[in-house]
């Protein structure tokens, strides 16, 4: 990465309308050019297997999803995809053999032509080129262990089964398909509560799919609990992930400072340009001497370094001792923060420690967020919006701060202000070098 050019990620905006392949292609191919803006320690595999320190774990991620980008819901998802898939093909080939795999080809045949009829499997995946179905699934996130008794995997809150029955029959009558499903099958109430909870129309934590996704999907979920039913919606989640959440997330996580704080910093840098462009024109027309005027060389190079880097999220003041201010939903709960400990003994602080202190700090839909079937993703009656919504300006402007712990966000950090202080010399010198080679008007 060049020290000079070096830019973080692209902002990837959201595409309009529902997840589609041809949509999703594009967050591929936009993920290409984010190779080189996003070290391998920050990569999507790593903080999903919580490989990562905060503010890059795998519940900062899940945070950014729930409060800024506001599309939790396929994480979520992704996440029990992962686990379910691996207790499935724990199970013992007898039972594995109750739900057969199935072909996303044929099933959108079937359903094109009548979805009253259960379609045919297929003895293999027609996706099996690019997701394999066939073998356990050993994706990055929390994985299960296998159920015994093959009951659901359920944490936090939990719906009646009246509820959840009467969803998965709405969403099924509503693309028509009209046949009981196989109650025989392995984690075949687990398979309706997660349609209740995540495909079924007016969901608490509903895909953003099409109806045509939705309506392949729940044709396959009627004929087979296996992997592979979900694989439409997995390829249309994963691409969405990595291409556009992931990328937004390492930008929005480069960044030291809040909103507020980061709009305050560029102003002020602004304001010291101009006081040094005023403080050159009161010297060219005293009758000081030039060389009066080098004066106006610190003020040009703060005002740019600390401007370049506001541009891009970050406060210099708190980039020296490698904080960052606390999320807005971080500001409220237990106040022991890692602000509290002797960074100078951060070498003997193990990787443990470091994720019970970050923990400390109070977060609105920490566990809740991580849960499967966990209420919606809505923040709006946790207690912190209301207060922090009374927070006047300057104590937004100056929250608590944390230290950083990942080790590779504070070395984008240290590039990036590296990088604002050689493009503010670059900027600086010469603007200087002209303003003393200015003669003298003398009219003061």
């Amino acid at each position: 990465m060049s020290l000079l050019f070096y830019r973080r990620p692209d902002y990837v905006a959201k595409l309009p309308g529902p997840m589609e392949k041809s949509q999703c292609q594009i967050y591929v191919d936009r993920t290409q050019k984010h190779k080189k803006s996003i070290p391998p320690e920050l990569s999507f595999d790593n903080i999903l297997q919580n490989k990562a320190l905060p503010p890059c774990a795998i519940q900062d991620f899940m945070d950014y999803l729930v409060y800024v980008s506001h599309d939790a819901e396929n994480l979520q998802f992704w996440i029990w995809l992962n686990a379910y898939s691996s207790r499935f093909y724990a199970l013992p080939p007898s039972e594995q053999a109750l739900s057969p795999p199935w072909s996303a080809v044929e099933g959108l045949q079937s359903t094109g032509n009548n979805p009253s009829r259960p379609p045919r499997t297929a003895e293999k995946s027609k996706f099996g080129a690019e997701i394999d179905f066939e073998q356990p699934s050993i994706g990055p996130g929390p994985v299960q262990s296998p159920q015994a008794d093959n009951q659901s995997f359920i944490s936090g809150v939990t719906n009646s089964t009246k509820n959840v029955s009467e969803s998965v029959e709405d969403a099924n009558a509503q693309v028509g398909l009209k046949w009981q499903s196989f109650s025989i099958q392995p984690f075949r109430s687990e398979i309706d509560r997660v349609i209740s909870h995540y495909i079924a129309p007016d969901s608490p934590r509903e895909l953003n799919l099409s109806h045509k996704t939705r309506t392949v999907v729940l044709h396959a979920l009627q004929h087979t609990t296996h992997p592979s039913a979900f694989s439409l919606i997995r390829e249309l989640v994963e691409n969405t992930l990595r291409g556009q959440s992931h990328p937004n997330f390492v930008r929005w996580s480069i960044c030291n400072g809040n909103k507020p704080k980061v709009v305050f910093v560029r102003n002020l840098g602004i304001a010291h340009v101009i006081l040094a462009i005023l403080l050159a024109v009161i010297l060219i027309l005293s009758r000081a001497s030039r060389w009066w005027r080098l004066f106006c060389f610190p003020l040009f190079f703060l005002g740019f370094s600390t401007g370049v880097a506001a541009y891009k999220g970050l406060c210099l003041v708190i980039h020296t001792g490698h904080s960052r201010n606390l999320r807005p939903w971080e500001q409220f709960g237990n106040s022991a923060t890692l602000d509290s400990f002797d960074t100078d003994n951060e070498a003997g602080i193990s990787k443990d420690d470091v994720y019970s202190m970050s923990n400390l700090s109070g977060r609105g839909k920490r566990g809740i967020s991580m849960d499967t079937f966990g209420t919606g993703n809505s923040y709006n009656d946790e207690p912190w919006v209301a207060d922090y919504r009374k927070k006047s300006l300057l104590h937004k402007m100056y929250p608590k701060n944390i230290w950083i712990q990942d080790e590779t966000i504070r070395l984008l950090q240290d590039r990036i202000v590296c990088q604002s202080h050689l493009w503010s010399l670059l900027a600086s010198v010469p603007l200087t070098v002209a303003i003393i080679a200015v003669p003298r008007v003398a009219v003061l």
